[in-house]
C-alpha cells in the first residue's frame, strides 16, 4: 500500500507542477509549422528558432484560447533561441532557474499543442558542462533528456523535479536537448535590446579545398569593403590557418566567429599562387 501511496504522491506532484506553468505556455504557429513557447516577460515570448518559418506571419495561441499576432523581436540560430513580441495579454511570465539537473534525475517537458497544455516525463540522460553548437553558439550546460520530442513541443519549458523551469526543450539528433536558463537569459536579453547577436565577419566567400598536407579555404568571392580585403587578402588565396591553428573545415571556422570574436585581430596564414603569405585581419561584425 505504501508503494501505491508513493506513486500517487508523485503523480499528484507532477500534475501540480505542470498546472503551475500552464498559463504561461503558448502555441506558436508560423507558415505550416507548429511549436511551443513561453512568456518571458510582458509582451515577449521565447521559442525555438529552428521551429519557426523563415518568413511569414506568426500567431501565438494562449492556454485560454486567445489568439494574437506576434512579430519577430530577434532570433539567434546558433543557440536556437527566438524572441517574439506581442501586444496585450496578461499571461504570467515564467521565472527561469539557473539550476543544472543531476544525471538520472526526473524532468518534465511542459508545452502546448493548439493552445492546449501538454506534458511529457523524461530522465536526464546527460548533464555536463558548457559546449558549443555546430553553428557556433555557446551553450552554458549540456543537458539531454531520454525522450523524443514531438514537433509541436519544441520550444516548450523543461522543469526539474522541484518544479523549477530550467530551460527550453529543442530537438536534437535522436534526443531532446535542453537550452539552459543561463543561455536563454543571456541571449534573450541581447535580442530584446539589439534584435540580433553579433557574429564575426571575414568578408569572404570560402570554399574548402584539399591540400597536400591538409585542408584549406579558397577565397571564391570578396567583399571589397570587408575585413579580408582590408587585410590584403585576394580572391584565389587559400587560407590555411588562423592564429597558427590549421583550417579544419567550415563548421570549425564558423564556431570561431562567435560574438567575442568581433574586433579581434587574427593572424591569417594563406597560400597565394602556391607561396605562403601572412596577414593581420581585424574581424568585423556580420551585417544584419
Amino acid at each position: 500500500m505504501s508503494d501505491l501511496s508513493t506513486l500517487s504522491s508523485l503523480s499528484s506532484a507532477l500534475s501540480t507542477t505542470v498546472a503551475a506553468v500552464a498559463p504561461s505556455l503558448v502555441s506558436v504557429h508560423s507558415h505550416r509549422l507548429r511549436a511551443s513557447g513561453f512568456v518571458r516577460k510582458s509582451g515577449l515570448i521565447v521559442t525555438a528558432d529552428e521551429a519557426l518559418a523563415d518568413e511569414g506571419d506568426v500567431t501565438i495561441v494562449f492556454a485560454d484560447g486567445t489568439t494574437r499576432p506576434a512579430g519577430m523581436a530577434g532570433r539567434d540560430h546558433t543557440t536556437d533561441i527566438a524572441l517574439l513580441r506581442f501586444d496585450g495579454g496578461a499571461a504570467a511570465p515564467v521565472k527561469l532557474s539557473g539550476e543544472v539537473p543531476a544525471l538520472g534525475s526526473l524532468a518534465v517537458i511542459a508545452a502546448a499543442d493548439q493552445g492546449t497544455p501538454v506534458a511529457a516525463l523524461a530522465m536526464v540522460s546527460k548533464s555536463a558542462g558548457p559546449w558549443r553548437s555546430l553553428r557556433g553558439g555557446d551553450i552554458d550546460a549540456r543537458i539531454e533528456l531520454d525522450t523524443r520530442l514531438r514537433h509541436s513541443s519544441e520550444g516548450g519549458l523543461v522543469l526539474d523535479a522541484a518544479g523549477h523551469a530550467i530551460g527550453m526543450a529543442v530537438r536534437g539528433p535522436r534526443r531532446t536537448l535542453v537550452i539552459p536558463a543561463a543561455t536563454i537569459e543571456r541571449v534573450a536579453s541581447k535580442l530584446e535590446t539589439h534584435g540580433r547577436i553579433a557574429r564575426g565577419y571575414l568578408g569572404a566567400g570560402l570554399q574548402p579545398v584539399r591540400l597536400d598536407d591538409g585542408l584549406g579555404a579558397m577565397i571564391m568571392s570578396l567583399d571589397k569593403s570587408g575585413p579580408a580585403a582590408a587585410a590584403g587578402l585576394r580572391q584565389g588565396d587559400v587560407i590555411t590557418a588562423l592564429n597558427k591553428e590549421p583550417f579544419r573545415g567550415m563548421r570549425a571556422m564558423m564556431r570561431e566567429l562567435g560574438p567575442d570574436s568581433v574586433g579581434a585581430v587574427v593572424e591569417v596564414a594563406a597560400l597565394r599562387a602556391g607561396e605562403p603569405v601572412q596577414f593581420a585581419l581585424s574581424i568585423g561584425e556580420r551585417p544584419a
